[in-house]
């Protein structure tokens, strides 16, 4: 596994709607064994190999995190700022951040209430926060911050115990990075489909850059590489949200979204490796990439592969790095091995 390119990518600031530093990263990576790379206006950024191929694959993987939003600045300094994606509130509460200020990036902290002053008792939400930039007036902080800029937790990548990478955005930089290292593993194949790997962005908001690269690239199938939720951990209801593992292997959709077919090549291609893999159920929709590529043109035929992920949109969102690798090997193995000739109706043979 390319670690070094991993940490640039948890290192570089993405928040939903502000991709473009880490796409240049991601570009500047896929660039040299890629036979092509597309962008589009959303801000996609896409390594193509054997373009000439009729039967298209794609896969997408999102480069966005979650986010702060700032949305006022009081009289005297302080910062009030709104959700850009399913930020959790009691865990922003203490955390340091960076802002993304329109002139420079400002180190900040998200204040609390001492205990001794009460702290924060019952149910509060964004709304009830701040971020605190040392800032002494209003004029002052907004000389480098202004209203819509974001900010992200200050928060580095680590490995713990050799065998696992915690931090902030793991969801889903790791899905952008899989895609490329699927990509550079494959331009070393003979090829027999062409193969379109996606950094998307906006996944953490609308899904919109899943829409768009699909809609450009009208694809015969799409693979969504998203992470889902390991439930590993203390005081998880196992009975209800399902048993997934770190390093119990990548883990398949099953669901109405999901196309049968794809997930049997998939599960043919882990026998082959002697790859475990896991489940979960996503019913009516998977909460991914995958539902907005499903409907684009006429239609595309999608599944989702996800890395177990504890403690999800968290500032320490933990992977392991063996399930990462065999995610790769398993898509390098289905993709390696397809003809271009694969039926996906699920009606016929």
């Amino acid at each position: 596994m390319k670690q070094d390119f991993l940490f640039e990518l948890l290192q570089t600031p993405s928040p939903s709607s502000m991709e473009m530093e880490i796409q240049k990263k991601w570009i500047d990576y896929v660039q040299p064994f890629a036979d092509e790379i597309i962008t589009d206006h959303a801000g996609n950024a896409i390594g193509v190999l054997n373009k000439e191929a009729d039967f298209k694959i794609l896969l997408a993987g999102h480069c966005d995190e979650i986010g702060l939003v700032i949305n006022r600045i009081d009289q005297d300094g302080f910062l009030y700022f709104d959700k850009m994606g399913g930020v959790n509130p009691k865990a922003a509460v203490g955390m340091k951040v960076t802002v993304l200020g329109y002139q420079k990036e400002v180190t900040g902290v998200i204040g609390v209430n001492a205990q001794h002053h009460g702290g924060i008792k019952g149910d509060f939400d964004v709304e009830d926060l701040f971020i605190d930039c040392g800032a002494k007036s209003k004029e002052e902080i907004e000389a480098f911050v202004q209203i819509g800029d974001l900010a992200v937790y200050k928060r580095e990548p680590e490995m713990m115990m050799d065998r696992y990478i915690a931090g902030r955005g793991l969801d889903n930089r790791t899905g952008a990075f899989i895609v490329a290292e699927v990509l550079r593993k494959l331009a070393e194949k003979d090829l027999k489909v062409g193969v379109y790997a996606a950094s998307t962005v906006n996944e953490e908001t609308n899904m919109g850059g899943a829409y768009f690269a699909a809609a450009g690239i009208e694809p015969t199938m799409a693979i969504a590489c998203d992470v889902t939720f390991a439930t590993d951990y203390p005081n998880v209801n196992k009975n209800k949200y399902g048993d997934v593992k770190l390093d119990g292997g990548p883990v398949l959709a099953k669901g109405a979204p999901i196309n049968r077919k794809i997930n049997l090549w998939l599960e043919q291609a882990a026998k082959n490796l002697d790859i475990p893999v896991q489940y979960e159920l996503t019913p009516r929709m998977t909460g991914t990439d995958a539902d907005k590529m499903r409907l684009t043109g006429r239609g595309v035929p999608v599944s989702l592969v996800s890395l177990p992920l504890r403690y999800m949109h968290s500032p320490v969102e933990t992977v392991s790095i063996k399930d990462l690798d065999q995610e790769i090997d398993l898509l390098v193995e289905l993709i390696s091995n397809m003809t271009g000739e694969e039926n996906l109706n699920p009606l016929e043979d």
